[in-house]
């Protein structure tokens, strides 16, 4: 079967799905839904459908992104508008179906939005909802919205035609139009994607590997497994083109063992892909051939630097290796080896269908296209969201994410993860881009963005990133290994009560020795949290310090110290 012929096919069932010819109920069951309640939603709807004898075309999709309302329900059907519900109880199901499917009543007091076009009834449409505003899914586009099982759904809606392009395009000029969009690696630093994939294709030695990193094993960030779970098959596409463009013939997924959904909705989806000529040999009738596989195992915070994924991968344990050689030269099995993030295989597709231009319009000139947030803690509405990168903290913690919980102010964010830096209010309107949080000891990372109130002491929230770096330290270097844990120490006197004058001047130089001396980049970069907080919240330091007193009444420091 030929491509267009997959297409028109895709299409056909694609139309058939959104004619909505009968009752049809898409159930939010990413792992964000299941812990609400998603499967007990399924079995209750399944159960009252089967008893009311009503044919109904039941599925489960991904997340939207609306983590804050899951369990999120869609509902829809003949001359009914697609309706979409959230923060449901098994035992308001029966209700539900019967007055939207029987007497055809929408139920303002739980719809959250109509999904396919204006509002109705008091409902709002879905782009007009406060968290949607102002968001360009590009990545996400699909996600929520098509069966992540159905590869029809996918080449419906324009999957796998950039993947169809770039073949019929030399590798060197695939690889040339993703440099010509700005496309920078989306897992911490932003590298330039297209010139690691050069650095690959240039490279000696066969076979070549591509290597997606779904480790994702940072706290505060989902955002590629609420991806992958919603949406496997782009990621497959970005990694089918990248093998093309470098001359790569494999291509494994590393998914980290807790992400059990991933792992089996990727394997459907190779299956799938397999089977429509989209991968495996001779794809799409090229010369082209390729294999995925999924590697789901335990690897830790550690694997997201390369090495030691690679090693993780290679059955040992996830230590970093010296550099160079980079694993453009000796990576996987001491072969070329190109390793990327979810999310910038998955912005590939776009880009070779689209072409270069089309990604640069949005952005910065510096940091162009989309980038995915992740947003938790203190927030009104927390989950996940795709802005153009230049978008400020402002807009994505007060206008998308709805500020505080009723009743509390801004205290701090931490922007990207425990290696990141915390962010005080007055730089709140900062555009977010790769270049411009290194002057305020920040970094954007992979996108973490933990928001705490004026119920959080500074320190108390620095000293748990530092467990958390000295918990997830491989031990190899002696920097890293001692100087977290040294770390620690510091900062636990400092909040009992025992704290010195010069912790943190201490604290400080410990911060700059693992930036100049530890082997990779999570010693490199365990110090940020306590520069960052020193930087800006230094006077809450000399209040544990000196006055024995936690302004916001956690560390309870008098009866530390008095004891």
């Amino acid at each position: 079967m030929s491509f267009q012929e997959l297409k028109e096919r895709a299409l056909a069932e694609w139309d058939a799905f959104s004619a909505c010819g009968r009752p049809r109920v898409l159930v939010g069951a990413g792992t964000c839904g299941r812990a609400a309640g998603a499967e007990d939603i399924i079995q209750a709807v399944n159960s009252h459908l089967a008893g009311r004898g009503l044919n109904a075309d039941v599925r489960q999709v991904g997340c939207l992104g609306l983590c804050y309302a899951e369990p999120l329900v869609e509902l829809s059907g003949p001359a009914m508008p697609r309706v979409l519900y959230g923060g449901l109880e098994p035992d308001r199901v029966p209700a539900l179906l019967d007055d939207f499917f029987g007497r055809g009543e929408l139920r303002e007091d739980c719809a959250l939005a109509v999904m396919d076009g204006a509002a109705a009834g008091g409902i709002p449409a879905f782009h007009e909802l406060p968290m949607l505003r102002g968001q360009v899914r590009i990545v996400l586009r699909n996600c929520g919205l098509v069966d992540p099982d159905s590869i029809l759904h996918y080449v419906a809606r324009g999957g796998y035609a950039g993947l169809a392009r770039a073949l019929q395009m030399a590798p060197e000029q695939v690889i040339e139009e993703v440099n010509r969009s700005g496309l920078r690696g989306r897992g911490g630093v932003g590298f330039p994607t297209g010139r690691k994939w050069e650095s690959v294709r240039l490279a000696a030695g066969e076979p070549k590997y591509v290597v997606a990193n779904a480790e994702e094993g940072e706290a505060g960030t989902f955002k590629d497994r609420m991806l992958i779970e919603g949406d496997p098959h782009l990621l497959l596409e970005g990694m089918l083109i990248a093998g093309y463009a470098v001359g790569a013939s494999r291509g494994i997924i590393f998914v980290q063992a807790n992400y059990g959904l991933c792992a089996e909705r990727l394997r459907r989806a190779i299956d799938a892909a397999e089977k429509q000529g989209l991968c495996g040999r001779r794809i799409l009738g090229s010369g082209f051939s390729f294999a995925l596989s999924v590697y789901n195992a335990l690897g830790g915070y550690v694997c997201g630097e390369e090495t030691a994924l690679l090693e993780c991968l290679e059955g040992r344990r996830a230590i970093p290796r010296a550099k160079p050689p980079f694993p453009a030269q000796e990576g996987l099995e001491g072969q070329p080896t190109v390793i990327n993030n979810v999310e910038t295989l998955a912005g590939v597709p776009a880009i070779l269908l689209h072409g270069a231009p089309s990604y640069r319009a949005r952005g910065t000139e510096g940091s162009p296209g989309t980038k995915l947030f992740s947003l938790s803690g203190d927030l009104k509405r927390p989950g996940t969201v795709e802005f153009p990168l230049g978008v400020t903290l402002r807009q994505l913690i007060f206008e998308a994410s709805g500020g505080m919980p009723e009743g509390r102010r801004f205290r701090a964010v931490l922007v990207g993860g425990p290696t990141g830096g915390y962010v005080p209010e007055s730089y709140l309107d900062l555009p977010l881009d790769f270049d411009s949080l290194a002057p305020i000891d920040a970094m954007m990372g992979s996108g973490a963005i933990v928001v705490t109130d004026d119920r959080t002491c500074i320190l108390d929230s620095v000293i748990h990133a530092a467990r958390f770096l000295a918990d997830e330290s491989c031990g190899k270097c002696a920097p890293c290994r001692l100087g977290t844990q040294q770390m620690v120490r510091i900062l636990h006197r400092i909040t009992t009560g025992s704290g010195r004058p010069g912790d943190p001047d201490l604290l400080t130089e410990l911060a700059a020795t693992l930036k100049r001396s530890a082997l990779c980049g999570l010693g490199q970069a365990a110090g940020n949290p306590v520069v960052g907080s020193l930087r800006h919240f230094r006077a809450e330091y000399q209040s544990h310090i000196e006055q024995a007193l936690c302004p916001a009444g956690v560390c309870r420091l008098r009866a530390a110290r008095s004891t």
